[in-house]
């Protein structure tokens, strides 16, 4: 799992690129406060050596809870920049721009 932050420097916006690989899925979205837990707004492109890969624009100097979910399957990523407790008693990840 790998999550990449680029600063842009002409506007207070970062584009955060979430790249899985391994992971045995036909389908990985990934879903957040940025995008209203929407499950079809942010889905991955499978690539043909098996990663999952998505870029999203989101607003600097804030932080976003978000999840994965891999077909059907709620996980969270391991280079998260921090994890909190969620409503369900589970944990989101937390990216901190």
């Amino acid at each position: 799992m790998a999550i990449t932050k680029k600063y842009l420097k002409s506007k207070p916006v970062c584009k955060v690129t979430f790249e899985l690989a391994g992971i045995k899925a036909s389908e990985i979205v990934v879903v957040g406060d940025f995008n209203k837990w929407d499950n079809q707004a942010a889905p991955l492109k499978k690539f043909k050596n098996g990663k999952f890969k998505t870029t999203v624009n989101l607003a600097a100097n804030k932080s976003y809870e978000f999840r994965y979910i891999a077909d059907g399957v709620y996980m969270n990523d391991n280079q998260a920049d921090s994890y909190k407790l969620n409503e369900f008693d589970s944990e989101n990840g937390v990216l901190s721009l």
